[in-house]
């Protein structure tokens, strides 16, 4: 009997010896949290300077999983609405409004930049968020996608100073398209543009969509390519 007490009293020593070794263990993990989050807490404050960087960072990888999620659809054009390479290794997709004066400065950087790139894709999608006008001439131009003469349709109209109806006839009569009524199909396009843009923060115009930053504004030539630049590296790492 006395044999068999001795046995229980060692083993209720092993357990209470080891629920001690946990909560010791618990506390000095607890305690070298709160130490850790003392000392970030103090560093941020120290050094305030890194917090924009780590929003940006923050940003950016939010932005890239939000275009992931919509790639697809961001890169799949309208028709004919698209030039450059078929099989190229960077997409850039721009949201445009035409009688946005910023997209209208933009189109040359977007020209030069196919001109320039033969490896570069680009993937117009009408946002016309500027009012009846702008509404109309995304309804011709989408037209004109349907019809394969978006380019020559898009480049003309942005040749003028609005996109008023008398401006959208002419780029319409000049790559010989006749007037088109805003059929479902183009009214679910824009929908679909709507959608897509709200989808990745855009409330503006001109957007860039490339690899998988989103770049608001119409930041030049330059930004552009760097932008692209960035996305190739990145493909290829």
């Amino acid at each position: 009997m006395a044999d068999g007490q001795g046995e229980a009293g060692a083993g209720g020593g092993w357990k209470t010896n080891l629920l001690a070794a946990l909560v010791g263990l618990t506390i000095g993990v607890g305690g070298m949290l709160m130490a850790n989050g003392y000392f970030i807490r103090s560093y941020l404050l120290e050094h305030p300077e890194i917090l924009p960087e780590a929003m940006e960072r923050l940003r950016t990888r939010e932005s890239a999983a939000l275009i992931d999620r919509n790639r697809a659809a961001l890169e799949t054009p309208f028709h004919s609405a698209w030039a450059g390479a078929a099989d190229s290794d960077v997409v850039l997709v721009e949201f445009f409004d035409y009688a946005c004066s910023f997209c209208r400065a933009s189109n040359a950087d977007v020209a030069r930049l196919l001109r320039e790139d033969p490896r570069l894709k680009v993937v117009w999608r009408e946002y016309p968020v500027l009012g009846p006008d702008s509404e109309q001439a995304a309804i011709a131009s989408l037209a004109a996608a349907r019809a394969g003469r978006f380019r020559e349709f898009h480049d003309g109209l942005f040749a003028t100073a609005r996109p008023t109806p008398t401006a959208v006839e002419a780029a319409r009569a000049g790559v010989g398209l006749p007037p088109s009524p805003a059929t479902e199909e183009f009214r679910q396009e824009i929908r679909r543009n709507e959608a897509l843009a709200r989808s990745i923060g855009a409330s503006g115009t001109p957007v860039f969509v490339i690899g998988d930053e989103v770049i608001l504004g119409a930041v030049g030539y330059d930004a552009l390519r760097r932008a692209i630049a960035n996305a190739r590296a990145a493909a290829s790492s």
